[in-house]
């Protein structure tokens, strides 16, 4: 393989891959455990769930194996190859996706479905950290027409498609994604308050012109005051942690997931876990989840190379935000949106992104430049 002059090679970050595969197992678990009972009234099988999410995992360990051993120009040299093929994904999905929930997020392909979004995230992390590394020499960072225009546009394409889905917690994560990277690649903090200021402007008035949208809003404030409608999702999510208590009902005891809690192995798999391990097991998950962060920041810490520090930092931020945003809807810190927790949520897409992530991440602990 070409690599770069003065590189050092180091083994691979084993713990980050055990912390990654440790999670992913628990996932694995969790979703037999929250799905068995739905899959076998509803589809005759009650591993169905659990075959499926199987599969993703064979496949998603080997995807991620292959991005921890390919030379990393496969990834830098194809950045705008990656990008182009993110929006093209979230175009085909306006075109032909299904149409769920009164929104088109998913690409049926036979029996599988693609989530565009997911895979629109790693896409956008490589455009913004190439983006940054090459402008760093002549500090065109710091202007607004070249640090702020460029990057702006291509997350705000992203954006608009996904708002017209419509998919307005998606929107919302790449601007959070823009931001960080923004705010590590030297964007001046005064035009990152501005954009701010304007799209959280801009986002109050998504959320005030759509009934739907400013209902969910004021039963996260009140979720109890609309229990049997809008805020039915998180009051049953409240009590699935409350009775876990500290040690739990114990795995497969739970009985949220007997049709209380919608969507129990998918976006709100963590109540169920709270429900069953209690609190002490939801402390296991968050401590592992901590030592998978601290792992991966100290790759992106390590990097010498703009470009890699950069690219490591945002798969990090891709990985930190599904995790801080899952937890903060199912405990009701946040307004509920469908957030897959990283690893662990029932979800093809969402894994093989996740493990995209990772083994990026691996890739670029092997060697410091």
């Amino acid at each position: 393989m070409n690599q770069r002059k003065g590189t050092q090679y180091y083994p691979m970050d084993y713990w980050l891959l055990f912390a990654t595969m440790l999670l992913a197992g628990i996932g694995l678990i969790m979703v037999f455990s929250s799905s068995g009972i739905m899959a076998e009234r509803f589809y005759g099988d009650k591993y169905l769930f659990f075959k499926k999410q199987a599969l993703f995992a064979l496949f998603g360990t080997g995807v991620m194996i292959f991005c921890a051993r390919v030379n990393r120009k496969f990834f830098y040299n194809n950045t705008y190859a990656w990008t182009l093929a993110a929006i093209l994904l979230l175009v085909l999905c306006l075109i032909f996706g299904t149409t769920a929930g009164g929104a088109k997020r998913w690409i049926h392909l036979g029996p599988l479905s693609l989530q565009p979004l997911e895979f629109a995230k790693p896409a956008l992390v490589l455009y913004l950290a190439y983006f940054f590394a090459r402008k760093q020499d002549i500090m065109q960072v710091k202007t607004f027409i070249v640090g702020v225009i460029p990057p702006f546009i291509v997350t705000g394409i992203m954006s608009v498609l996904l708002l017209a889905q419509p998919d307005f917690g998606g929107a919302m994560f790449l601007a959070f994604l823009l931001f960080f990277m923004c705010l590590v690649g030297g964007t001046r903090v005064l035009y990152l308050v501005g954009a701010g200021g304007v799209l959280g402007w801009a986002g109050w008035l998504l959320i005030t012109s759509s009934p739907y949208r400013y209902k969910r809003w004021t039963a996260f404030l009140d979720p109890f005051k609309s229990a049997q409608n809008e805020g039915y999702q998180l009051v049953q999510s409240l009590y699935a942690f409350g009775s876990g208590k500290f040690f739990g009902t114990g795995l497969g005891a739970g009985k949220q997931k007997l049709f209380f809690l919608p969507e129990a192995h998918n976006d709100f798999i963590m109540a169920v876990v709270g429900e069953e391990l209690g609190f002490f097991g939801i402390s296991l998950i968050f401590l592992l989840v901590g030592f998978l962060m601290l792992r991966a920041f100290r790759v992106a810490f390590l990097q010498e190379d703009l470009l890699d520090r950069f690219t490591a930092f945002g798969m990090t931020i891709v990985l930190a935000l599904g995790f801080c945003l899952n937890l903060a809807v199912v405990l009701g810190t946040v307004p509920p949106k469908g957030v897959p927790m990283p690893f662990v949520s029932y979800g093809g897409s969402s894994l093989l992104a996740s493990f995209i992530c990772v083994g990026v991440l691996l890739n670029l602990s092997r060697n410091r430049s």
